[in-house]
C-alpha cells in the first residue's frame, strides 16, 4: 500500500492569506505529496475550496484536499459542480473530505440545518453530491433535497473518492455506507485499528468495498510540550488515550506515531505543525528530510 504524506494548514488556526501564496509555491518545489486546507470560518486562514482553486491552479503536480470541509448547510448541487470543475481543471488531484459539524461550536449557525437533524441532512447530502458527481442528470426527492433532471454539465473522467471524517460509531458506520475513505483525527492507533474494522464490517453489509489504503489520519506535530489546556482538550476527547501518542512533540517522535498507524493500517496522513508565523519555510524543508522518506 502506498503510504503518503502531506501537510495540513488547519490544525492550529490555518494560514493566512498573505503566506498562503508563497507556501504553495515552495510545496510545489519541494514535491511535497499534498496540501490539506480545513474549515476555519473564525480564523484568518483561507477558505477550502477557496485554497484548492488557487492552489491547483498555480501548481502542476501538488494535490490538495480539504480536510476537513463541513457538507450539512451547503447547498450539495453547488458543492458537486465546484468539485467537477476542480477536478475537470486539475485531474487527480483533487481530495474531497466532508466533516458533520465545525470544530468551534460559535460556527454552527453559519451552516444552518434543521435541529437535531445534522446528520441525516449530511447523509442526503452526500449522497446528492455523489449522484450528480456520477450521473449526467439526477432526479432525487428526499427529506431535504428535491431536484428534478438536474445535471453539472461536464463531469470528471475519473470518479471521485469523497473521504469522510469523525470517529463516533455513527460516523464510522456512515464511512462504510456512503464514504470511499477515512480522514480520522485524534484517535489512539488502537482506535484507529478499531475504526477501520467498524467501516469495513459497514461497508460489507452496504455490499460495498472501501480500499485498503483509503484511511487516513490527520496528525499534530509540535515542537514543545502542550500546554496543559491543549492536553485537557485531548483528554476530553479520548480519556483513555495517552496525549503523548496523539501530539508527538518532535520529528523523532512523528516518525515513531507514523510507524504505528501504519502498522494497524492507516497509509495517509495530513501533518498539522505548531509553529510560529514566519516558521513555515524552515519546518518545509525540514519535512522533506524527516518524513517525507517514509513514503513509498
Amino acid at each position: 500500500m502506498k503510504v503518503r504524506i502531506g501537510i495540513g494548514f488547519g490544525g492550529f488556526g490555518g494560514v493566512a492569506p498573505g503566506e498562503f501564496v508563497a507556501l504553495v509555491d515552495r510545496l510545489e518545489k519541494l514535491e511535497i505529496d499534498s496540501l490539506w486546507l480545513s474549515e476555519q470560518l473564525s480564523q484568518p486562514a483561507v477558505a477550502p475550496f477557496a485554497g484548492l482553486g488557487f492552489a491547483l491552479g498555480r501548481t502542476s503536480r501538488l494535490k490538495v484536499g480539504t480536510g476537513v470541509t463541513i457538507l450539512p448547510g451547503r447547498n450539495p448541487v453547488l458543492v458537486a459542480k465546484e468539485l467537477a470543475s476542480l477536478a475537470s481543471l486539475a485531474p487527480r488531484r483533487v481530495l474531497p473530505v466532508f466533516g458533520l459539524a465545525p470544530g468551534r461550536d460559535a460556527d454552527r449557525s453559519a451552516y444552518p440545518v434543521p435541529a437535531g437533524r445534522r446528520a441525516a441532512v449530511f447523509d442526503e447530502a452526500l449522497t446528492v453530491v455523489r449522484l450528480l458527481l456520477s450521473e449526467p442528470r439526477v432526479t432525487f426527492h428526499g427529506e431535504f433535497f428535491d431536484l428534478d433532471e438536474i445535471g453539472l454539465g461536464e463531469r470528471p473522467a475519473r470518479p471521485l473518492d469523497l473521504w469522510l471524517g469523525g470517529a463516533a460509531p455513527a460516523a464510522l458506520r456512515r464511512i462504510g455506507r456512503l464514504g470511499d475513505g477515512w480522514l480520522a483525527s485524534l484517535v489512539s492507533p488502537e482506535r484507529a485499528a478499531a475504526g477501520i474494522a467498524e467501516i469495513r464490517a459497514s461497508a460489507a453489509d452496504a455490499g460495498r468495498h472501501i480500499d485498503d489504503d483509503h484511511y487516513g489520519l490527520s496528525l499534530r506535530l509540535a515542537f514543545t510540550p502542550p500546554d496543559a489546556e491543549t492536553l485537557a482538550a485531548v483528554r476530553r476527547r479520548d480519556p483513555r488515550a495517552d496525549p503523548a501518542r496523539l501530539l508527538p512533540v518532535g520529528w523523532a517522535a512523528a516518525r515513531a506515531a507514523i510507524a504505528e498507524y501504519i502498522a494497524v493500517g492507516v497509509t495517509k496522513f495530513v501533518v498539522h505543525p505548531a509553529i510560529e508565523p514566519g516558521g513555515w519555510p524552515a519546518f518545509l524543508d525540514s519535512f522533506v528530510a524527516e518524513l517525507a522518506p517514509l513514503e513509498n
